[in-house]
């Protein structure tokens, strides 16, 4: 059983930083596009960024300069370090990924998601 869990959401003030994480665990053989998405209150889910099994990266223009997506493929683990946060960055973020599991099969996976609330 594959499965994916976000963590390092919490409460910080405008300006401040976070650094959350999304592991995978399970059955996994190979992990290939790994993405951060967001959903705000009353708002529809939003994607934040992706990141190849390359290393390359994404962002949508509200995060450019602000947020950087990595990955460590031996742990199969992704991450978004967060700065300079703002109110509106307050969401429920997911951790989202197509992965390859040990008997070759793909399929696509979310995590349950970790809050950030940006406020003062």
């Amino acid at each position: 059983q594959v499965q994916l869990v976000e963590s390092g959401g919490g409460l910080v003030q405008p300006g401040g930083s976070l650094r959350l994480s999304c592991a995978g665990s399970g059955s996994i053989f190979r992990i290939n596009g790994m993405n951060w998405y967001r959903q705000a209150p009353g708002k529809e889910r939003e994607l934040v960024a992706t990141i190849t099994s390359g290393g390359s990266a994404n962002y949508v223009d509200s995060v450019k300069g602000r947020f950087t997506i990595s990955r460590d493929n031996d742990k199969n683990t992704m991450y978004l370090q967060m700065n300079s946060l703002k109110s509106e960055d307050t969401a429920v973020y997911y951790c989202n990924a197509f992965i390859e599991n040990v008997a070759h099969y793909v399929r696509n996976y979310w995590g349950k998601g970790t809050l950030v609330t940006v406020s003062s």
